[in-house]
């Protein structure tokens, strides 16, 4: 439920409408704005009677939100949100952000050799997998605490912010010491007690969309994480499943624009996972720039074809400094920067 107080409203007026909704056992989330506050009522199960407080004074009208979303939506913030992660801030009216890397840390040598390439490109942040979910249980799971020395490492040397998954709930503490960012996969969107974990720790978090997951369903992923208090949440459109079989995934750049109407959190894009193929993630990194993402997530590894995992869909050094040549003209196109 969302409370929308006049104009005119005082001070006490606000305060009473917030001690009533506490009175029914529910949470008064104040939205101050240039016009009029409102007052956004969370923790209820069901429909809330609103009578008592539609005639309290200085209430203008009381708009029952029936969204499971109720944190991240455009309803109870209208503004959009700036989300700072390791001195980069991604958001509306800041120069779109890369981040890029190998999709696993495989070592220390080709950790920093990854980080040097997508330095030298105009990279702004380092990415890399510790421990990697595979679907396979023989493929490489990744090096774990070891592989989050080297990723630190690395982007200490550049003079990067580093990312990296975390995929349970004991990982958790060791990740937050070595990452600026924490990445929840594909896989663990829907985790819910990672989710809330994660939201405890108040540490930017990188949130990637399911697989199979709705619009709905995503929003309500991130709502988790905003409803344990961490407001520093990054979502990311990483490809959906359907029936196409060329490519990996199919990437949803429609999700970009309807999300950014729905929401105020800034989103990016991963054109290496939502396709699988390098000649395909040049071309999508850029139609997502133009559909409006804040950034974009990209595979870079110093020799693909030895590439422990997903080497089919890691971008060469030449090939991400074309992709960020490219970049920067679309970004001109817009009036801004790279």
């Amino acid at each position: 439920m969302l409370i929308v107080m006049h104009h005119t409203a005082t001070d006490e007026q606000i305060r009473a409408i917030t001690e009533a909704v506490e009175a029914m056992g529910l949470t008064a989330e104040p939205i101050p704005g240039s016009q009029r506050t409102a007052i956004g009522v969370l923790g209820n199960q069901g429909y809330v009677d609103d009578a008592t407080i539609r005639d309290m004074p200085g209430v203008r009208e009381v708009i029952h939100v029936s969204k499971p979303y109720k944190l991240v939506s455009r309803d109870f913030h209208p503004k959009p949100s700036l989300v700072e992660a390791g001195g980069v801030t991604f958001g509306d009216g800041q120069p779109p952000v890369v981040i890029a890397g190998p999709c696993s840390i495989e070592s220390e040598e080709q950790m920093v050799a990854a980080a040097r390439l997508v330095k030298a490109s105009g990279a702004r942040m380092l990415r890399g997998g510790a421990f990697k979910p595979r679907t396979g249980p023989h493929s490489f799971q990744g090096l774990g605490a070891e592989g989050l020395k080297y990723l630190r490492s690395a982007g200490d040397e550049v003079g990067l912010p580093v990312i990296t998954e975390v995929m349970r709930i004991e990982q958790l503490d060791t990740v937050c010491k070595h990452a600026d960012v924490l990445q929840i996969g594909a896989r663990n969107m829907q985790n819910f007690d990672l989710l809330k974990e994660a939201g405890k720790t108040m540490h930017p978090v990188l949130l990637k969309r399911g697989m199979s997951a709705t619009i709905e369903e995503f929003l309500s992923a991130a709502e988790y994480l905003l409803a344990e208090g961490n407001p520093r949440i990054i979502l990311c459109e990483r490809g959906i499943r359907t029936f196409e079989r060329a490519t990996r995934n199919t990437l949803d750049l429609s999700v970009v624009p309807l999300i950014r109407e729905m929401s105020h959190l800034p989103i990016i894009v991963d054109p290496s996972h939502a396709t699988g193929r390098r000649n395909l993630v040049t071309p999508m990194a850029k139609a997502a720039l133009v559909v409006g993402a804040h950034g974009i997530m990209v595979e870079v590894h110093p020799d693909p074809d030895r590439a422990l995992c997903d080497g089919a869909q890691s971008l060469t050094g030449n090939d991400f400094d074309e992709l960020m040549t490219d970049l920067r003209s679309i970004q001109e196109l817009f009036g801004g920067t790279l």
